[in-house]
């Protein structure tokens, strides 16, 4: 087994550990709390990009890909037509499920780097939170993948986190430009997972070079975000 291979076991089994805790990081509670301040910029950052998925991504057939415990799966619910939501953790898809209690929305349990979506299927395509967890010599791959889930004239739409020290837990260490960090749960278990950070401009650039033109734009300090087609 390769040392990315070890990797994404550990990172399945610590988002399925953390299913939940997940939403103490969105919410900023718990060890994310850094006082109301922080948390009424982050929460003014989230609603930017909320704002923006509304008005990319409405209507039609939805893809949501790590769809977690459904914090963005609520949204796509409410402006698609349907959505297919696929997560390798048994545990936030009930966590979603019970959250979203959408007719429209189904759910697919699959690891995401082996599974293949039906082809051109998708009039979009969301993940919220994923990008940063897939390994760099996986990213041409992952977005390979998406391009086959697209019908023709589908567009991508996501969000991650930028690379700040105060978006991770309190007892958390150092991020940095690694591709790896170690996470804490609450009761102190700790995991290595995959953490890429891309600025936007960057990114933007290199989705160009795959075939995808659009935008990527910075939310101000937590998160980037971004809208592509081909």
């Amino acid at each position: 087994m390769t040392e990315n291979e070890t990797v994404l076991r550990e990172q399945l089994a610590y988002y399925r550990a953390r299913a939940g805790e997940y939403d103490e990081w969105f919410h900023r509670t718990g060890r994310y709390d850094r006082g109301p301040e922080h948390r009424a910029k982050w929460q003014s950052e989230i609603q930017l990009v909320e704002d923006a998925l509304r008005v990319h991504l409405s209507g039609g057939r939805v893809l949501e890909l790590a769809c977690g415990t459904g914090l963005w799966t609520r949204h796509l619910a409410r402006a698609a037509a349907s959505v297919l939501a696929v997560d390798g953790s048994p545990e936030v898809i009930e966590l979603n499920r019970a959250r979203t209690n959408a007719s429209n929305v189904e759910y697919v349990l699959a690891d995401l780097f082996t599974w293949d979506p039906p082809a051109a299927s998708f009039d979009a395509v969301f993940f919220g939170f994923w990008l940063s967890h897939v390994p760099a010599d996986r990213f041409e791959d992952f977005w390979n993948m998406v391009r086959r889930a697209l019908a023709p004239g589908g567009r991508v739409f996501w969000v991650d986190s930028l690379l700040d020290q105060a978006s991770t837990a309190t007892d958390h260490g150092p991020l940095d430009g690694s591709g790896v960090a170690t996470r804490r749960l609450n009761d102190g278990r700790e995991f290595q997972v995959v953490k890429m950070f891309y600025e936007p401009k960057d990114l933007e650039q290199r989705l160009g070079q795959l075939g995808f033109h659009g935008w990527v734009r910075s939310s101000g300090t937590f998160f980037h975000y971004g809208c592509v087609q081909e």
